[in-house]
């Protein structure tokens, strides 16, 4: 009689523990064994505590955002090389960059030090592990380095200082948004929303500075604003999102100078309301450029031409307000878009050959501004 109460009790014990285990594994666990996971970051003067992790699911749904780590404002994120550094803006009027090692779920601190700059915005690095922030009320670009063995950060090497002004009340002064290593490796380009200009440098690598390029400076059309910018795999020119008058600029080289081949606005031509552009990606395949809208709160559709200049085949509302950044998949195959003011993040399917977007899904995410993918 003994033995067979305590086998009952095993029995329902069991059984209670596996009822429990199906009550905490996510639907998206049970049916999809493919997921992809990535960084987001945010604000921190609301609901959020620093960086958080999610994964996008095989049908396009995401598992719950989760703390990786708790920095403050980390509003834009890059990895190493071998993506086992991951570096983090810290966008405060004292400026920081951070380095985080990544292991498992979580980032650990390893160093930080100052941006050169109030207010960072944008930070990359190179395979050389030059890193370039972008100090937006600074209005300068910093140069630091990466320690390969210990993913520690050097001190501040230079700064390459910004000057001029644009005519818009958001161009009193030089405000550089994004700072990126050209393909070619011959230089850097960095965009100046204030002065209304890309500015071209070089790093000295033997005194690790900052020195201009032959043409330092390239004036987009008045009133522009550049922000971030994209290159084309293949067709040689560069593509660069304008923030105040929502446009991309097709930019071209032709006898080691710049210059502005055509203008493509990203909304509709019946909007008339206020709008101002925030991110741009371009297709691996270099068929494609997205860029969003907040405002219009949109992810624009544009087709490269074979010329290299742009048509706008369609504007994918965000359901979501103000969408910063967003990023296609290592694949492809999904596009993921953080709206910053209304909490959610939300991904689309992509058709590769016709290059529009399909609502998947949604979920809350706190003031998400950057995604990262692992």
């Amino acid at each position: 009689m003994k033995a067979v109460f305590l086998s009952l009790c095993l029995t329902a014990l069991i059984s209670c523990k596996n009822t429990e285990s199906q009550k905490e594994t996510p639907m998206t666990e049970t049916q999809n064994t493919e997921h992809t996971s990535f960084y987001i970051g945010t604000y921190t003067d609301g609901d959020s505590q620093g960086i958080y992790k999610a994964s996008l699911e095989a049908d396009g749904t995401f598992t719950k955002p989760v703390l990786a780590a708790e920095v403050a404002n980390p509003s834009f994120l890059a990895f190493n090389d071998t993506k086992d550094i991951l570096l983090s803006v810290t966008e405060r009027e004292q400026g920081k960059i951070g380095t985080f090692k990544v292991a498992g779920d979580s980032l650990t601190l390893i160093n930080e030090q100052n941006s050169g700059g109030a207010n960072p915005c944008f930070v990359t690095i190179n395979e050389a592990n030059y890193v370039l922030v972008a100090n937006y009320t600074g209005g300068n670009v910093g140069l630091l380095k990466l320690n390969e063995q210990d993913g520690s950060l050097s001190e501040l090497l230079d700064v390459e200082q910004h000057e001029g002004q644009g005519t818009t009340d958001r161009q009193e002064g030089p405000h550089a948004h994004s700072a990126w290593f050209l393909p070619d490796g011959s230089g850097i380009v960095s965009a100046d929303l204030g002065t209304n200009q890309l500015w071209f440098s070089k790093i000295n690598t033997q005194t690790n500075k900052l020195e201009p390029a032959e043409t330092q400076k390239l004036d987009l059309p008045e009133g522009a604003g550049p922000r971030h910018l994209v290159f084309h795999p293949s067709n040689g020119y560069m593509y660069v999102l304008n923030e105040l008058d929502n446009t991309v600029a097709q930019i071209g080289k032709e006898n080691e100078r710049y210059s502005v081949k055509t203008v493509t606005s990203i909304l509709p031509e019946d909007f008339e309301a206020f709008s101002k552009a925030a991110d741009i990606h371009i297709s691996k395949d270099g068929k494609f450029i997205y860029a969003s809208n907040r405002g219009h709160d949109s992810i624009a559709i544009i087709e490269v031409t074979e010329d290299g200049s742009l048509t706008l085949i369609a504007n994918e509302p965000t359901k979501g307000k103000d969408p910063r950044n967003f990023q296609l998949t290592p694949d492809e195959k999904f596009v993921i878009v953080a709206n910053q003011n209304s909490n959610n993040l939300v991904s689309y399917t992509r058709d590769p050959e016709t290059g529009l977007m399909t609502y998947a899904s949604e979920i809350a995410a706190p003031t998400p501004v950057c995604i990262l993918f692992e």
